[in-house]
């Protein structure tokens, strides 16, 4: 029905009219960055970018470390010059690196107490913060967004 009132409107302002899957779209778009701005807010504290804070997490769930490749794999958002990103995490003392002694040719990151200490700075805030986001949908809400948005992901690898 939405849709359909959208697309009336586009006709009545001349604006070429909205299919589903874009309006669908453009919510999420509009959504994740209404959404984004109130952790960013939180990592702040920290002096943390969103993707820092996705590194740090990724290597706290794994303490043996991960490869480079590896943890530009598993985050959220794509960044294409992990190298750096990683440079930045080391030279503040949250992530330690090292060449493995096995394979050369393969640099471990691994996350250190630092880096630890200022994401259980972050946990409680940052929970804080999705709840008062979202905390109003509700259990059942939240499952079936979750799944709705898995799905819409599951087509695109």
């Amino acid at each position: 029905m939405k849709w359909m009132n959208l697309d009336a409107q586009s006709r009545k302002s001349g604006r070429r009219p909205v299919c589903p899957e874009e309006d669908a779209f453009l919510d999420l778009l509009r959504t994740c960055d209404l959404l984004s701005r109130g952790p960013a807010q939180v990592l702040k504290t920290e002096d943390l970018s969103a993707t820092q804070y996705n590194v740090l997490r990724i290597l706290r769930g794994t303490p043996e470390g991960l490869p480079c490749g590896e943890i530009a794999c598993r985050m959220i958002t794509r960044d294409p010059d992990i190298t750096r990103l990683l440079d930045r995490l080391e030279k503040r003392g949250l992530i330690s690196r090292c060449r493995e002694t096995k394979d050369r040719r393969l640099v471990m990151a691994r996350i250190t107490p630092h880096g630890l200490r200022a994401l259980a700075n972050l946990d409680e805030p940052v929970r804080q913060s999705h709840r008062k986001q979202l905390g109003h949908l509700g259990k059942d809400k939240l499952e079936a967004l979750a799944e709705l948005l898995h799905e819409a992901r599951a087509s695109h690898g």
